[in-house]
């Protein structure tokens, strides 16, 4: 992860609860899932620290919406893909200068608590 630097803030959105249609096993095709989403966006806001004011910061509200809106609405075969489309959601926004997306899979193994992957995208 790149290091914060002066005038750039970074958002941690922690732990959204989703539920989807996750993996490629019958039970997991006809069955909505829990996934585990963390997130970190890095954008400039020292506009929005000079202004105090809503229009120059990232509204994390609205990326965190969508995202909510995506992951509930599709079928996803691998956690791969979808970590790339929430992944891809948390790129929009032009601000943003660096995200980072992990996703859990709860119970995916019989004997660990969790399998995640995450990815990451950078702008200059």
């Amino acid at each position: 992860m790149p290091r914060l630097e002066p005038g750039m803030a970074r958002i941690r959105v922690k732990n959204l609860c989703l539920r989807t249609y996750i993996g490629i096993k019958e039970d997991e095709i006809r069955n909505k899932q829990d996934v585990l989403i963390n997130l970190t966006i890095l954008y400039p806001a020292a506009d929005a620290v000079r202004d105090n004011d809503i229009e120059q910061a990232l509204n994390y509200r609205t990326i965190t919406k969508a995202i909510i809106r995506h992951v509930e609405e599709n079928r996803f075969a691998l956690l791969e893909r979808l970590t790339q489309e929430v992944l891809d959601l948390a790129m929009a926004p032009q601000a943003v200068r660096y995200a980072e997306v992990e996703i859990d899979k709860p119970h995916a193994l019989r004997f660990a608590e969790s399998v995640s992957i995450t990815l990451a995208g950078h702008r200059d």
